[in-house]
């Protein structure tokens, strides 16, 4: 069993950044690979980024490449997600999500195994 707790949203304006944590806590953190995801209201909840067990890989959302970016410390049991530039299409609840697989990256919410309990993040415009 794997605890995740998310943290750092908050209402900002377009065009500011973000960085969202997720902390784990149970079996060995560094055995999954992690995703973040997002959901609006009255919408799927959608991949954004995911990474691989030791960081070496990585994987986007066309909507978020060359905004977003994905990393984690496995010293410090914890998944990062920096939002830059945001929009606010960005607005959503945003939740962490460990897959123990070991396959690849993958992007389909079913495929995971660990869900934190979501973090609101609003961009007004």
């Amino acid at each position: 069993q794997v605890q995740l707790v998310e943290s750092g949203g908050g209402l900002v304006q377009a065009g500011a950044s973000l960085r969202l944590s997720c902390a784990a806590s149970g079996r060995t953190f560094s055995n999954y690979d992690m995703g973040w995801f997002r959901q609006a209201p009255g919408k799927e909840r959608d991949f954004v980024a995911g990474i691989s067990r030791s960081g070496g890989s990585t994987v986007y959302a066309d909507s978020v490449k060359g905004r977003f970016i994905i990393s984690r410390d496995n010293n410090k049991n914890t998944v990062y997600l920096q939002m830059n530039d945001l929009k606010p299409e960005d607005t959503a609840v945003y939740y962490c999500a460990a897959d123990r697989s070991l396959l690849y990256i993958r992007r389909n919410p079913t495929n995971y195994d660990y869900w934190g309990q979501g973090t609101q993040v609003t961009v007004s415009s």
